[in-house]
């Protein structure tokens, strides 16, 4: 029979390493969008090592007492992920050649030209670069489980959040000093500074997406912080009102409009589109769904559009970027003959793709005479991921992430603790607009983004599954009978 003392020993041991590798994984969030978004071979290097460190980390503290059972219910999603990363491995794999004439007759017809004798293939035409997503793949998928096992606590969940809205915050404040600071270069690297606030990214859809995903989970920080009371007595109103301003509330709605005028400034179209397009409709699905909501929860949703759209965005460039959406031409632009030229390849490898991260070497070959720039990406994540990807693939991950929405959704109109009904608008709200940001540029390929996205997937499930305080409160202490 196990000593008890022991035990307790071991599970206390347990626990303070966990917290430490939750800590880490903390550092790394903040870390991720600081290095050009993690979007160079050594940035994502570091990401792969450090996630990797992680993992061994939580494989050893748990290796005599795994807690598996605690991500039961996630296992689907971490199904679906493990799924698509076993498919890359497959793609840099060499296949036999009667292989690829039945699943890539295209590929195989192109090996067989160059090399008639060969007896063995791969499906990916760059198995280089798919290598390379592959290693950057996995990275991911144990970022996911490191977020949804660690990530265990109403409490962790709130620090996750927090450390979010910090991250989001430092990166707009950098963003909009610099752009502002009328200096030739950036800060860090010498690159040109236009004007336009990028933070720590390199490109300014990045940093606006990034941005989106910030701004989602602060709101819903701030949709748990809110009170359900619907007493009407004076006192208790200007208490509430004294702790508006003077708790931290006010601090995470202060970052809210840093992380405004950041996006606003951005320059991004699409991302600022994305973001209040995505807030009305959660906005209104959360005022339909949301139970014991107070009078509270539709001031601050009206506060938000109003103040960080009409006063905080007219201070600082919104009328600008409005002319810019108006203005904008796809006649000048050659993104939508991207798509045409596209859809070639889709048509020659639909079930295998051309291998994860090949798009920039294999879409040459269909590239017309209307496009006098080199693409190395495909400004549309959905027809690149099924370049690249196939569509078998492509379709399971938009399933994922569909069946989060759904999770998310079912949480915003079932829990009633207040932290999961933030959790769950932040994750509809995240989903819904990177749906629409998907559709024009090529985010999933930027690390930091990437990550957040999934972070963000992981979070729908959250809101649905994870216990509350209250339910952990009374496991922890049994009512007497």
């Amino acid at each position: 029979m196990p000593n008890p003392s022991l035990v307790s020993a071991t599970s206390e041991s347990t626990e303070r390493l966990e917290r430490i590798l939750f800590y880490a994984l903390l550092a790394l969030l903040f870390w991720l969008p600081i290095p050009l978004g993690s979007h160079r071979p050594w940035a994502w290097s570091i990401l792969e090592i450090y996630t990797f460190v992680l993992m061994g980390g939580w494989l050893l503290v748990n290796l005599h007492s795994p807690r598996l059972h605690r991500l039961r219910p996630y296992a689907p999603l971490l199904a679906i992920f493990g799924l698509i990363q076993a498919w890359v491995f497959i793609q840099q794999l060499p296949v036999p050649i009667n292989w690829l004439k039945t699943l890539a007759p295209d590929t195989a017809k192109h090996l067989l030209l160059s090399n008639p004798s060969a007896t063995a293939g791969t499906f990916s035409l760059d198995p280089a670069q798919t290598h390379i997503s592959l290693i950057k793949g996995l990275s991911y998928w144990c970022l996911l489980f490191l977020i949804l096992a660690l990530v265990n606590t109403p409490q962790r969940l709130k620090t996750l959040a927090l450390v979010v809205v910090l991250t989001g915050t430092f990166q707009a404040f950098y963003g909009v000093l610099q752009a502002l600071s009328n200096s030739e270069t950036s800060w860090v690297m010498g690159y040109r500074n236009s004007g336009i606030a990028t933070g720590g990214f390199r490109y300014k859809n990045h940093f606006g997406n990034f941005l989106v995903m910030c701004l989602c989970l602060g709101i819903g920080l701030l949709i748990a912080s809110l009170s359900s009371s619907k007493t009407g007595k004076l006192k208790d109103k200007l208490k509430n009102l004294m702790n508006m301003l003077l708790g931290g509330k006010a601090v995470v709605r202060i970052c809210l409009a840093m992380m405004v005028i950041g996006l606003v400034m951005s320059h991004s179209r699409m991302a600022n589109t994305a973001f209040f397009v995505s807030l009305s409709i959660t906005g209104a699905l959360g005022l339909l769904l949301i139970r014991n909501k107070s009078r509270s929860l539709t001031i601050l949703l009206v506060s938000l559009m109003v103040i960080d759209l009409f006063i905080v965005g007219s201070w600082f460039g919104v009328d600008k970027l409005r002319q810019e959406i108006e203005e904008t031409s796809f006649t000048q632009e050659t993104r939508d003959e991207v798509n045409q030229y596209g859809m070639t390849l889709i048509e020659q490898h639909p079930l295998s793709g051309t291998g994860a991260g090949s798009f920039y070497s294999s879409f040459p070959s269909v590239k017309g005479p209307g496009i006098n720039i080199f693409y190395d990406q495909g400004h549309n994540d959905y027809l690149q991921f099924a370049i690249e990807f196939g569509l078998p693939a492509t379709l399971l991950m938009g399933a994922a992430v569909l069946w989060s929405l759904f999770h998310a959704f079912v949480a915003l109109r079932t829990r009633r603790d207040s932290l999961m009904q933030g959790v769950a608008f932040a994750a509809v709200m995240a989903i819904v607009a990177e749906l629409i940001m998907l559709t024009t540029d090529f985010h999933l390929q930027a690390p930091a983004t990437a990550v957040y996205f999934l972070m963000m997937l992981g979070l729908g499930w959250k809101a649905r599954f994870m216990e509350g305080e209250k339910q952990r409160a009374r496991k922890r202490y049994p009512p007497a009978h």
